[in-house]
This record gives C-alpha cells, sequence and structure tokens, in this order.
C-alpha cells in the first residue's frame, strides 16, 4: 500500500505575499467602522422610539467610531494625501475606492447629527444628517468584508459569502454592547435587542465559514488566529447569557454589554491574523487549486462520454 501523499511546495516556499496592513491599526479600523456603522442604526431608532439617552450614546458611538477609524486608516496608509488621492476618482470595482466614498459622508453625517443633538443648534439639519449616517452606516459595517474577499488570501477570498454577515452582525453587536454600557436600563432595551440579534448572526456567520470551507478553514480553528476566534466566539456567547440573566440589572447589563464588545474587537483580530496565517502556508493556495481542477476534469470528462 502506497501511504497517502502529503503536500509540500518547492523548498517550503511562500507563493503569496503576506499582507501588510499593519496590526493593530487594521483589525480596529474593522471594528471601529463596524461599531459606527451599527450605532448610527441605533440612534435613528432611537429618535424615533424618544429615547434621548440612547439616541446620544448611539450618536456619540457613531461620530467617534468614524473619526478614530479614518486616524486608525491613514496611519496605516502611512501619509494623509493617500487617503485624499483616493477621493480624487470613485472605481467602483474597487472596495476600497468604494469604501472611502462610503466613509466619508458617513463621518461627515454622524458628526453633524451628534453635534446637533448635544448643541441642539439646527435640529432638522442634525436630523436629515441623523438619516443619511443611518444609510451609510450598514454598508460601512460591511465593506471591509468585500475588501478582505477580494484579495487573493484564501481564508479571506473563499469566506466571501459569510464575512459581510460576519462582519455586519458583529458591528451590530458591538454598537449594541457599547449603548448597553453607557445607556440607562430603562432605555436600553433596543440596544440589548440589537446587540443579541447581531451576536446571534455574527455566531452563525462563522459556523457557516468553519463548515464550508473544509481545509481553509483551519487557520480560523488553529494556531494564534484559533485561538482568537475561540476567544470572540466565548465573549459573545457571555454576552448573550448575561444579557438573558441580568434583564434588570444595571451592572450585569453592562458586562454584557463589555462582553459583546470585547467579541466583537477580539473576532477582527482573529479574521484578521487568520488570512495572514492561509497566506503564510502555500498548501492553503495550492491543494484547493488541484481540487478545483480535478473537479472541473471530471466534469469534462463527464460531458465527453455522456
Amino acid at each position: 500500500m502506497v501511504p497517502e501523499a502529503e503536500f509540500e511546495s518547492y523548498y517550503g516556499r511562500q507563493i503569496l505575499k503576506t499582507p501588510t496592513w499593519k496590526t493593530p491599526d487594521v483589525p480596529l479600523y474593522l471594528f471601529l467602522g463596524g461599531m459606527a456603522g451599527g450605532s448610527a442604526l441605533l440612534a435613528e431608532g432611537a429618535a424615533l422610539r424618544d429615547l434621548p439617552a440612547l439616541e446620544r450614546v448611539a450618536r456619540g458611538a457613531a461620530a467617534a467610531g468614524a473619526g478614530a477609524g479614518t486616524v486608525f486608516l491613514i496611519h496605516d496608509l502611512g501619509r494623509p494625501e493617500r487617503f485624499l488621492n483616493m477621493l480624487r476618482v470613485l472605481k467602483v470595482t474597487s472596495p476600497l475606492s468604494v469604501g472611502s466614498f462610503i466613509l466619508s459622508p458617513f463621518a461627515a453625517f454622524s458628526t453633524a447629527a451628534f453635534g446637533s443633538h448635544v448643541t441642539g443648534w439646527f435640529p432638522r439639519l442634525g436630523r436629515l444628517s441623523g438619516v443619511g449616517a443611518a444609510a451609510f452606516g450598514p454598508p460601512l459595517a460591511t465593506y471591509t468584508a468585500a475588501l478582505f474577499a477580494n484579495t487573493a488570501v484564501p481564508a479571506w477570498h473563499e469566506a466571501h459569502r459569510e464575512l459581510p454577515f460576519v462582519f455586519g452582525g458583529s458591528g451590530a453587536a458591538a454598537a449594541g454592547g457599547l449603548a448597553m454600557v453607557l445607556t440607562p436600563v430603562v432605555q436600553s432595551d433596543p440596544a440589548r435587542n440589537m446587540a443579541a440579534v447581531g451576536a446571534a448572526v455574527d455566531l452563525a456567520g462563522v459556523e457557516l465559514i468553519e463548515r464550508r470551507l473544509g481545509m481553509l478553514a483551519e487557520p480560523y480553528k488553529e494556531g494564534f488566529s484559533g485561538k482568537l476566534m475561540k476567544a470572540a466566539r466565548a465573549l459573545t456567547l457571555t454576552g448573550m447569557g448575561l444579557s438573558l440573566v441580568g434583564r434588570r440589572s444595571r451592572l450585569v447589563r453592562a458586562a454584557a454589554g463589555a462582553a459583546y464588545v470585547a467579541g466583537s474587537v477580539t473576532l477582527r483580530f482573529g479574521i484578521f491574523e487568520a488570512g495572514k496565517a492561509s497566506a503564510r502556508d502555500p498548501k492553503y493556495v495550492v491543494v484547493p487549486q488541484r481540487e478545483r481542477l480535478e473537479r472541473r476534469a471530471a466534469e469534462q470528462r463527464k460531458v465527453t462520454t455522456g
């Protein structure tokens, strides 16, 4: 019996270039964008239900998240003018170009809405700005998934179906969780509901990635990135559990919110590190390519013989 062959690359050399995006700049940008986008939606819901304390926290989180995220993005780019250069031309085939045209108006709208809410100036303009921020919120929370999936990095590219749901759900969980920490219990029920739904979508998306990708899911389950993913899952489940146990307790609800936020942050680092790990190991490039070629050859044989 001939033993099953194990994959070996040419002298074990790396095939893909490891992404040069900086840590922690990019993972934090991913987290802040998701949290800000979810907070803008939450703020509009709070405005419609006349929950001023929740609205203030959510509008502040949207504006602060957009501002801090822009700082991390510019720091990763190296020079501020590089970000400005991306605004010169809109290239619809580039997720990074489209993302720049999502982030910029979102930051302007969310900042104007928060400023109007705090000062009481130009209330109509503030409400319109809030609606604009809410409209750009979901794209801001999910476009980074398209940015990752549009690369050749195996663990990101092959998860292109699930990543938008994972990023969007994680952003909603973070937005709701932060509001749970900073808002009185009597006004934080919408935040609790948003966090729970977002966490469920996030967990379901990660589970689908781990089941559907087969061998390519290994970086999400093994090594340093696997530990981060497990920690993110544990924190998110802790947030869900505490939300159910301490429905009326200010302290327990704040702890649940903090767990949601920590889980969302950890998830972004886990996904980022999983992609880098899959780029470093050539087997995640070559083995799936061989499998695809074999499937195509088998399909061709069926066509010619059928």
